[in-house]
């Protein structure tokens, strides 16, 4: 049985399932709304094809290191330990919040039984990336166009055009499919007429990250373009490169500005929440001024709880009372979460939690330094920025994210057998 299961599932036909099922994934992240399951099946299908790689072969391949998948079992654990704190009222909350962090286990384990996938295959799958950003933009922008005066209003009352998925976690994977589409132009993965449409992409996107004007990406986009400047004039020494993405980077937010009424919108209202931080009422209306006082209100629950916090399903409640208590002009329908990944973590896990969860999520990406890897660079970097304003990890879409382009662009550094002549995306 085994034997003839063996000569069916070959190692080829599973690394194209998992393939596959990584494509499901990514295209999952963009139409959650209206196919919900579908990343939970790529997910799924990750995992089922590297144990059936591992059982039937696992003899005939190398695996990369577990150091490198391990850790985030951690924050996995964090999560489930936490039910020792949850309060008996909250318990329900605790049980979905354990479903929605089963993609510690899954995809880590997946990626790590899988055979190396071949350069041709994750350079179709960055490139899916690519292609599935550039669709839901061009899509998000005829919905704009459609509604031009009704979109261009509502970015005075911070808030921004509909896109699929969310807003914030959009202009993250825009950010990202940029930094994609540029790597594969750098290192030459891609040739010909291929070129020049991913050349369209990247700038069109470029530009439509502007249109849509969220905080996030823009900054996750200067950023990435700053260290890829540095990179290009002191290690490279390609001055004429260099030059071209800096006359970019003049000119696209110059005619950004000069062309789209929601980018120019966006900064007015951005100038106008940062100068309401003083008013305490204005949190039930500012983005910005919600968002300080919940960091203030999550520090008081840390000063109250330490060292292993109050348990992610008590978060909520927490917050609440301190609200109540501190800060009586805010409405309750004003309460937010905090806005930073390490402060929420710390909220609910303690300090000692916040600890574990660095290691957990960051060690993957310490410990193939310093070997060449820009993807995996240019994601750590995303999310590390992030989270310094979302709590990027705490829901379904923003999760799956994270942590499968970290695993796919790990997947680059895993040892092959033989020469690919080609970059392996990293």
């Amino acid at each position: 049985m085994a034997f003839s299961l063996r000569s069916v599932l070959t190692i080829s036909r599973l690394l194209v399932a998992a393939t596959f099922f990584s494509a499901c994934t990514i295209v999952g992240l963009f139409s959650s709304s209206f196919f919900r399951v579908l990343p939970s099946i790529g997910m799924a299908g990750i995992l089922l094809t590297g144990l059936s790689s591992f059982v039937l072969h696992g003899r005939h391949y190398i695996r990369a290191s577990r150091s490198h998948y391990l850790p985030f079992l951690l924050i996995l654990l964090l999560h489930v330990g936490a039910g020792a704190v949850t309060s008996a009222a909250r318990m329900g909350e605790y049980t979905r919040d354990i479903v929605l962090q089963l993609p510690y286990l899954i995809l880590p384990l997946g990626f790590w039984l899988l055979p190396p996938l071949p350069a041709r295959y994750l350079r179709v799958l960055w490139l899916t990336l690519l292609a599935t950003t550039v669709l839901a933009a061009l899509l998000s922008t005829g919905n704009y166009l459609m509604h031009f005066d009704q979109i261009n209003e509502m970015y005075l009352r911070s808030k921004v055009m509909p896109t699929e998925p969310d807003h914030i976690r959009f202009s993250l994977l825009i950010t990202l499919a940029i930094a994609a589409g540029f790597c594969l132009l750098a290192h030459r993965s891609v040739l010909g007429k291929t070129a020049v449409a991913v050349w369209g992409a990247v700038v069109f996107l470029a530009f439509y990250q502007h249109l849509l004007a969220v905080r996030s990406g823009l900054v996750t986009l200067y950023v990435l373009a700053g260290v890829a400047l540095l990179w290009l004039v002191f290690r490279t020494r390609q001055y004429q490169q260099a030059l071209v993405l800096a006359a970019a980077l003049v000119l696209i937010p110059a005619l950004s500005y000069s062309v789209f009424p929601t980018l120019q919108n966006k900064s007015a209202n951005t100038r106008e929440d940062m100068g309401k931080v003083d008013n305490i009422a204005s949190a039930n209306n500012y983005s910005l001024v919600g968002r300080v006082y919940s960091y203030k209100v999550a520090l008081e629950v840390v000063k109250d709880n330490p060292w292993i916090g109050v348990g992610r399903a008590d978060i909520e409640p927490e917050m609440a009372v301190r609200y109540q208590r501190d800060y009586p002009n805010i409405r309750p329908e004003a309460y937010i979460q905090p806005h930073n990944q390490f402060l929420f973590s710390a909220v609910a896990f303690g300090l000692v939690g916040l600890v574990l969860f660095i290691i957990g999520f960051y060690y993957a990406g310490i410990s193939v330094w310093p070997r060449y890897a820009p993807l995996l660079w240019a994601q750590y970097s995303i999310l590390t920025l992030s989270f310094l304003v979302e709590y990027t990890l705490e829901t379904q879409i923003g999760l799956g994210f994270a942590l499968f382009f970290v695993l796919l662009a790990l997947e680059g550094q895993k040892p092959v057998q033989g020469f690919e002549g080609e970059w392996r995306p990293a």
